[in-house]
């Protein structure tokens, strides 16, 4: 069984522009599809799509707009919660460093007196 490749997405100017070539002529839909690594049911498709003039420039013109708007949203999302983290962090008491005076061991109270060796 073969594997199926990576899934690509292919811009609206590609897709017109190779429409475009198609039926102008200037290249064959088999060796369009073997130039460009693509099946023949998805060439028919956009051909069709192009016949009904639904792959126009303005609705790639639109798509681009459309991807433009959705990556600003994203970061700016990721800017809000990244900014939200930071206030965070700053209202976040830190924990306090021993001062020179204090001891820093971990047990308390009085010191432990070392004893004698034991006589028999």
């Amino acid at each position: 069984m073969s594997s199926r490749g990576p899934y690509r997405r292919h811009s609206p100017q590609f897709r017109l522009q190779l429409c475009q070539d198609i039926c102008s002529g200037a290249i064959g839909r088999r060796d369009a599809a073997r130039h460009h690594n693509l099946s023949t049911n998805l060439l028919q498709l956009w051909l069709t799509q192009y016949d009904r003039g639904e792959l126009s420039t303005e609705e790639a013109e639109a798509s681009i707009v459309a991807n433009y708007e959705a990556r600003i949203a994203a970061l700016e999302r990721k800017g809000g919660q990244l900014t939200m983290e930071l206030d965070l962090a700053k209202k976040t008491p830190r924990l306090r460093l021993v001062s020179d005076n204090e001891s820093s061991s971990i047990i308390t109270g009085p010191k432990p007196v070392p004893s004698e060796g034991c006589a028999k």
